[in-house]
């Protein structure tokens, strides 16, 4: 549906993302479930987001935590079954919100039943649904390709006498997207979602699905760090024949096509690609996928206004006219906002997110400053974390959600599967939501602030000069205009302005003052100004 300014829902909305496992536990059981996830929809709706992402819920034998499909086209029994997906479905459209679901097209779990007959012989149907390849004559693997996990991403399987390729743990054999009749299961699967009413997909590492038909070795990375751990052999390759090939871009907009046939719908695409032009080739002509994701400011390696600024400003300019930008600060594979910046920081980091132009996602819990937990190697439970070292876990970011003050922070009746942070007894949306200074209330006043105002919700972007450590930048629609002006540094800095106008937010919520002149920001502090 167009809203009367002309933006899809997906253009002037805020997408929320859900890990289930730890969203909400429901059947008591210590693992966030789809009912978790309807009993919570309430808080979203205060928040005031427009759609909800789900991380995958499939039956899965959780080595990787879902990302290990058994099953597109089923649920999880820890999740719940169908019929409660389809009362979420309704449960969340009856609320205003939208459904985004993760899909996973480029492996399944070793457990699949298509796996276990491509498996059983060379000569199965079903063998060329994933991809095997012969030992070289030495017996090592086919090609150089290292797993995005560590280690080679090459399985030897003495049943057979052949290799099949994982790009990501040896539980998860990539599809081969080559054979026709992968391509229309797989795309089955989308239907079948669709069909049940979900507005959209989140496509895991979409961009991955081509290979190199050659299998040709990836060349070295001159410029690969020399401290990675020494079985991360992915991570010293230019991945130039493992990802993104020839014919990408097309299967895109098929993609596209498919759910285009189902309404107002969209494609979030994961595709970690830093290259800008080759970035924006994704969009199609309008025609490929709306929101490849934008993982840049999560890449930057310090806090840093000119470094914030530098790449916004990059992006603005390699965008087609067609093009909807999009932001994301943190998500259950990258530490949180807040332990990477610092809490101060994190205030300001949420202004940002939601006034630049374009669509934001965010993170559950990133609404009450959660931090990442503290996990000791004994409770390490992410794949990536064992094979690459507890420093390379990913678990930190993904425990339960901070509901209350209650045992294990509101979010279950038993033990929860992560450690809930001890901070939880102050950290937790039921204390937040009435502490008027609180991290939530800045996230619902900034939210609220945007769904108001067209010119930060769809308006123009530029940013302006400004002193060193700040990051200042214009939104603006017909006569309506805002200055953004953000202080990254723990020293206060007067900020010239070249017209007054009211200061309606900062994120210390301590502020509403007509300026003019100039601002004086304190010490990370961030504020949004109407221009008169």
């Amino acid at each position: 549906m167009t809203s009367p300014d002309g933006l899809r829902w997906w253009q002037r909305g805020i997408i929320y993302q859900i890990y289930p496992r730890s969203f909400k536990d429901a059947n008591g059981d210590g693992i966030g479930d789809l009912q978790g996830i309807i009993d919570g929809l309430e808080h979203l709706v205060d928040l005031g987001v427009d759609a909800l992402w789900i991380s995958p819920f499939y039956p899965s034998p959780m080595v990787d935590f879902g990302y290990d499909v058994a099953d597109y086209c089923d649920v999880h029994p820890l999740f719940g079954d169908l019929a409660t997906f389809d009362r979420l479905v309704a449960a969340a459209h009856q609320r205003g919100l939208k459904l985004i679901i993760d899909w996973v097209p480029n492996h399944t779990s070793d457990q699949h039943a298509w796996f276990l007959e491509s498996r059983s012989s060379r000569d199965n149907p079903k063998r060329n649904w994933y991809i095997w390849r012969d030992a070289k004559p030495d017996g090592s693997p086919p090609n150089n390709w290292g797993s995005w996990f560590g280690g080679p991403a090459w399985e030897w399987d003495a049943v057979t006498s052949q290799y099949y390729l994982h790009s990501f743990t040896v539980e998860q054999p990539d599809l081969n997207w080559a054979n026709p009749e992968v391509d229309a299961a797989m795309k089955d699967g989308l239907h079948f979602w669709m069909r049940r009413g979900v507005d959209g997909f989140r496509m895991d590492v979409v961009h991955v699905i081509v290979k190199d038909p050659g299998l040709r070795d990836n060349p070295l990375n001159p410029d690969a760090s020399p401290n990675l751990p020494a079985n991360d052999i992915g991570g010293r390759q230019i991945h130039l024949y493992d990802r993104a090939n020839p014919g990408i871009h097309d299967k895109m907009k098929e993609f596209r096509r498919i759910t285009d046939q189902y309404g107002d719908t969209v494609i979030v695409g994961e595709i970690w690609e830093f290259n800008l032009g080759e970035w924006v080739k994704y969009y199609g002509d309008g025609d490929g996928v709306q929101l490849p994701f934008n993982f840049r400011l999560m890449e930057i390696p310090r806090w840093d206004a000119a470094l914030f600024r530098q790449s916004v400003d990059e992006l603005e300019a390699a965008l087609p006219p067609y093009a909807q930008p999009n932001y994301v600060l943190s998500s259950h594979d990258k530490p949180r906002i807040l332990t990477r910046y610092g809490a101060a920081q994190a205030r300001v980091a949420a202004m940002l997110l939601f006034t630049l132009r374009g669509t934001p996602t965010m993170y559950n819990g990133d609404e009450i400053g959660m931090r990442d937990g503290v996990i000791t190697p004994d409770q390490v439970q992410d794949p990536q974390g064992k094979i690459l070292g507890v420093e390379r876990s990913r678990d930190g970011c993904r425990t339960p959600l901070q509901w209350d003050a209650t045992a294990n922070a509101g979010f279950s009746t038993a033990e929860p599967w992560l450690p809930v942070n001890d901070d939880y007894a102050v950290v937790n949306i039921a204390r937040q939501r009435h502490e008027p200074q609180s991290m939530l209330s800045l996230y619902r006043a900034l939210i609220a602030l945007r769904r108001a105002e067209p010119a930060l919700h769809g308006g123009r972007y530029a940013s302006l000069e400004s002193p060193d450590g700040t990051y200042v930048y214009v939104r603006e629609s017909g006569a309506d205009r805002f200055v953004v002006a953000l202080n990254f540094t723990d020293a206060p800095v007067t900020v010239p302005l070249a017209q007054g106008g009211d200061l309606l937010l900062s994120t210390a919520l301590d502020r509403q003052e007509p300026v003019s002149g100039s601002v004086a920001l304190r010490p990370n502090e961030g504020v949004i100004i109407r221009v008169k």
